[in-house]
């Protein structure tokens, strides 16, 4: 990485390990006519062999400090936008672009993990997949089954949307300099079957006042709820309002929105 000072602000953490970029690559099926969109590029290690797919490419980079390190990859199918991915119109930036599928990929700044793909869940174009390095114990929470400890409000949102799984591991020694933490590779596949939701502003309001303390159980957390109503749901599925929320998969959720919207 040679004298590049590394801004913590930004979450500069930057993979090195061809090892770990190869499976990442491996973890998709990317075609010639699809679009991928990376968000933070740094220097570009990742960004060279995504150029292999040969589709088209549009990185977000916020630190205007490594255009040299990016420049080089552009051509005709793949563009560097110096901005910052939050700031971003995604629509306004792919409109005249013509590809079949979108893929995000992406080595994400811990700190801004969970707006990105909030970011990318409420953008109105359609995303295939995306494959992200995160923090290890985020993967864990964002890929965590109904009924254990890291079940959460973010894990029914995604899992409403997409099929979600913990690809790989990945050691904190993959990457320059070295984070004070180890990472995780998911995928986010999105569902060709979604849920049946009449009411998506009362589904997630709803996941989130009964996630918002997690400790207490679901009588409590919806104590403004008409929890008749909801118990009748919770009782389909063997629960009961003594239940705590990580107990709830995302299709109970979604009967008792649909029940409290009539």
């Amino acid at each position: 990485m040679g004298d590049f000072k590394h801004k913590h602000s930004l979450g500069q953490n930057f993979l090195k390990d061809k090892k770990v970029l190869l499976n990442i690559i491996d973890s998709v099926d990317v075609n010639e006519d699809d679009l991928i969109i990376e968000v933070g590029p740094g220097q570009g290690a990742l960004t060279k062999y995504l150029k292999l797919f040969k589709a088209n490419l549009r990185c977000f980079e916020v630190d205007e400090r490594v255009k040299p390190y990016l420049e080089k990859f552009e051509d005709d199918k793949t563009k560097v936008i110096f901005n910052d991915f939050m700031k971003v119109d995604i629509e306004e930036e792919i409109k005249d672009i013509d590809f079949n599928k979108l893929y995000v990929i992406a080595n994400l700044p811990y700190y801004i993990t969970t707006p990105i793909i909030e970011k990318m869940i409420n953008n109105p174009i359609d995303v295939e997949a995306m494959v992200l390095m995160v923090q290890n114990e985020v993967a864990d929470r964002l890929s965590a089954n109904v009924n254990s400890k890291d079940y959460a409000a973010i894990t029914v949102f995604l899992n409403y949307y997409y099929n979600v799984e913990k690809l790989f591991f990945v050691p904190r020694a993959a990457f320059d300099p070295v984070p004070n933490v180890d990472s995780a590779v998911i995928k986010l596949s999105r569902k060709d079957n979604k849920y049946e939701c009449n009411n998506e502003k009362v589904f997630f309001k709803l996941v989130r006042d009964a996630f918002a303390m997690k400790r207490k159980n679901l009588r409590n957390n919806l104590k403004s709820y008409d929890l008749n109503t909801i118990e009748s749901v919770l009782l389909n599925y063997k629960l009961s309002l003594q239940d705590r929320a990580e107990k709830v998969p995302v299709q109970c959720f979604v009967d008792i929105a649909n029940e409290i919207s009539k």
